[in-house]
């Protein structure tokens, strides 16, 4: 593993670009990003459309927005992704938060994003599903992880309802971790994911995978 060079903690993908760093400043506002996994859905549904969340992963979602709303956090936004699982979790969060607004984003479906090192033998897909997906979830990546505007002047709170496949590689990315090891990380079905990102463009993770909110009788991963 090559290590991280001194003073090069911070996140500066895509970050100068949007923010004009040298001609307006300086971020001053952190980003909250609050990434959460879908609820358990029915996994012999033969397309999307048919992968509905089960009675279970209703409750996890329920259960999800009480502790959103509980947190009382001043969210900006509520993205979520296409497929219909997530649509579904949102949909339950969102009556918890009704002031905040929601947005769908095609580009944080589900996916294969990098060949996991070191591979297992039960998921291999083919190496253009790699191609394919790593492209749309990197993008993805790029697209929410970045410093603050310069013009914000206050810390943000925006919510990502999508999958365990994007967030495991989101994780991996903002820590400058390997991106291969992402599949060493599990995730329960509605767990909550913090990270935050520093005006300096330091990332921190301030909770991977927390599901204290589920009772353990009602958590799954699958």
């Amino acid at each position: 593993m090559k290590p991280v060079k001194e003073g090069d903690f911070s996140i500066n993908l895509a970050t100068d670009e949007n923010n004009n760093v040298n001609e307006k400043g300086r971020p001053k506002a952190t980003r909250h990003l609050i990434l959460i996994r879908h609820g358990q859905y029915e996994l012999n549904g033969a397309s999307d459309n048919e992968r509905s969340l089960t009675d279970l992963g209703r409750q996890q979602a329920d259960l999800t927005g009480k502790r959103l709303k509980e947190l009382d956090f001043p969210y900006t936004i509520l993205y979520h992704s296409t497929m219909k699982r997530a649509i579904e979790t949102a949909d339950i969060i969102h009556k918890h938060l009704p002031e905040v607004p929601s947005e769908s984003c095609d580009i944080c479906r589900e996916g294969a994003p990098i060949p996991p090192e070191p591979p297992v033998g039960h998921w291999r897909p083919e190496a253009q599903q790699f191609f394919e997906d790593g492209v749309r979830i990197e993008a993805a990546f790029r697209k929410y992880f970045h410093r603050a505007d310069v013009e914000q002047k206050k810390d943000s709170y925006e919510i990502v309802i999508c999958h365990a496949n994007v967030i495991r590689y989101w994780v991996c990315r903002a820590l400058q971790f390997p991106p291969e090891a992402w599949l060493r990380l599990s995730l329960n079905n509605c767990s909550l994911t913090w990270i935050t990102i520093r005006p300096s463009g330091r990332v921190s993770i301030r909770a991977l995978g927390d599901a204290g909110h589920i009772p353990a009788k009602l958590l799954s991963s699958s």
